[in-house]
């Protein structure tokens, strides 16, 4: 697919940025975001995927993976969540250092406490939850997030049921990262010049925090200015809008639902296109040394 079609995605992609040259106005940073094809089972007007026997976009390579929803295995209270499914999307297992996985929480429905050494991420893509630090509650809806540090002891609860995109790694540091929570569009837009794209970091850049989230958005016809390769891993999760993602010498038509694997050293660039803006959420390792990490 990729040697016949990514010429052919290339020009698509372009198309729609040619006539700004990459010089486009900044995505408006009060645009409204839904994230309602994450969970969602009903994909594009008129294609229906559930009825094309052994069909998938899933891609699993050596040095990327694309998965799509159709690809997605739910598993019933495994891995500490209890009344809840989980489909993991990223482990270990092929060479990451986090796992990276997405949870159906059920009405009354629980997560068990870490492991003293894992810190956890939780971004709330649906429903609500309720977060309990420090003897305090804290509620959580759809676009807010909440960062659990190594032995914490702080519980998460869903009394109506939520959808999650959850980060996990073995904290690597020496520090002593701090609980976070908060609401994504609350963060301040970053710059990121020559990028026209919006960037928002959802957890602080100080020192103790091995990992950092990012939320970016984009207009149609926006793409990135650079095309990356570097150390960091990656997993994402496409939350709203469409475009082309190349990941080394391959070119994928994605979506809102999409999640990427990107290991260090990848080539990987994205164009959004279709009529509404992408925003996709991501994980980068950070403040790490490349010489004595893995």
């Amino acid at each position: 697919m990729s040697k016949v079609w990514g010429p052919a995605l290339l020009l698509v992609a372009c198309l729609g940025a040619v006539l700004c040259d990459n010089q486009c106005e900044n995505p408006k940073k009060d645009a409204q975001y839904s994230y309602e094809h994450v969970f969602s089972s009903a994909r594009d007007k008129g294609v229906d995927f559930w009825d094309l026997p052994g069909y998938s976009r899933s891609v699993y390579a050596e040095d990327h993976a694309l998965l799509t929803p159709e690809s997605r295995v739910w598993a019933p209270n495994t891995y500490g969540w209890h009344n809840s499914m989980t489909a993991h999307l990223i482990t270990p297992a092929k060479g990451p250092h986090f796992t990276m996985y997405l949870v159906q929480m059920k009405q009354d429905s629980k997560a068990s406490q870490l492991d003293p050494k894992v810190e956890r991420f939780v971004f709330v893509v649906e429903g609500n939850v309720q977060v309990k630090h420090d003897g305090k509650a804290i509620d959580l809806a759809a676009n807010d997030y909440a960062y659990f540090p190594p032995g914490s002891n702080d519980t998460l609860t869903s009394a109506k049921g939520a959808g999650l995109c959850v980060f996990e790694r073995v904290y690597s540091k020496k520090g002593k990262p701090a609980f976070q929570h908060g609401t994504t569009d609350d963060r301040p837009v970053l710059p990121v010049a020559p990028e026209v794209f919006v960037l928002r970091k959802l957890l602080p850049a100080s020192d103790e925090f091995d990992f950092n989230i990012h939320v970016m958005d984009f207009e149609p016809g926006q793409y990135l200015y650079v095309k990356e390769i570097h150390y960091n891993q990656h997993g994402l999760l496409l939350l709203q809008g469409q475009g082309i993602y190349r990941l080394g010498n391959n070119w994928y038509p994605v979506q809102a639902g999409d999640a990427i694997w990107m290991p260090p050293f990848v080539l990987q660039w994205y164009a959004a296109l279709g009529n509404q803006n992408s925003r996709y959420l991501l994980y980068k390792d950070t403040n790490l040394d490349p010489l004595l990490s893995p």
